[in-house]
């Protein structure tokens, strides 16, 4: 079990991760070789960032608390292949951060602050880059909400983003004791792996506008969500796949809002 001699300071969200085989889990949920290139956000006591420095050719580590640099600095030491930006990732062009590395395989891999869950995630795909897989920590609501089917109560909107990005996949619960300190909250480790098969949107700014609109108000219907669109274009695609205006948004799939978009964009 890893100790770690630091003052924990909850604006950052930081639970640090003290069992070295649920890192083992996580690090080897990926194809990670001597050529690849891995992100990383928040590192922390630098736990997992010591085992995916071995494995890999490099690890860019941002770190927001300044206040952990020696401790980092002490715990990574001997590590040639490890740079530590520390900064705010949502802050930061990672495009440019990455710019001069050499590498045949991008991976993010993550246990990040649960606060800036979704915040990191659509970093991630607005930054375009070629992702092998994103690997992250979440809460474990976060990533059944992340996971869910229509109809559940946890489909949402960000749920529909993701999906139409991704295939998701829940690779195992990490109980809270397996934390320091230890979070009111069980967590679950999820990989993100960009989808080859998804349908074209004509325009992605407004298929994730009209995402967000549809569930702007979870209880209402799509006629009241979309009432500032054009309801009769709405009404003919909904129509072709069964639904009416009638519908809440948490009812229809990816598929419903990619066909929904390109009508309403053309």
């Amino acid at each position: 079990m890893e100790k770690y001699d630091v003052q924990f300071k909850k604006k950052f969200g930081q639970n640090f991760l003290k069992d070295f085989s649920i890192v083992k889990r996580i690090v080897n949920t990926c194809d990670i070789t001597s050529q690849s290139l891995v992100i990383e956000v928040g590192p922390g006591g630098g736990i997992m960032t010591r085992e995916l420095a071995l494995l890999s050719g490099n690890v860019l580590a941002y770190e927001i608390d300044s206040n952990l640099e020696d401790e980092l600095y002490k715990r990574l030491n001997g590590f040639s292949n490890i740079d530590i930006l520390f900064q705010d990732f949502l802050l930061s062009d990672i495009n440019q951060d990455i710019s001069n590395y050499s590498y045949d395989k991008l991976f993010f891999i993550s246990n990040v602050p649960y606060y800036i869950t979704t915040p990191i995630i659509m970093k991630l795909i607005h930054s375009k880059l070629p992702f092998q897989k994103i690997v992250l920590m979440v809460q474990r609501e976060v990533g059944n909400r992340f996971s869910s089917e229509p109809g559940n109560r946890e489909y949402g909107s960000i749920t529909v983003l993701l999906n139409y990005y991704f295939n998701i996949k829940k690779e195992f619960y990490v109980s809270r004791k397996q934390f320091v300190p230890e979070p009111n909250v069980d967590s679950v480790v999820v990989s993100f792996s960009y989808r080859e098969d998804r349908k074209k949107v004509h325009n992605i700014d407004f298929f994730e506008k009209l995402v967000r609109d549809s569930f702007q108000f979870k209880r209402k219907t799509i006629r009241n969500n979309l009432k500032q669109y054009d309801l009769k274009i709405v009404e003919n695609v909904l129509n072709e796949f069964g639904f009416d205006l009638n519908v809440r948004a948490e009812m229809l799939d990816v598929d419903v809002f990619v066909e929904l978009a390109n009508a309403l964009w053309k």
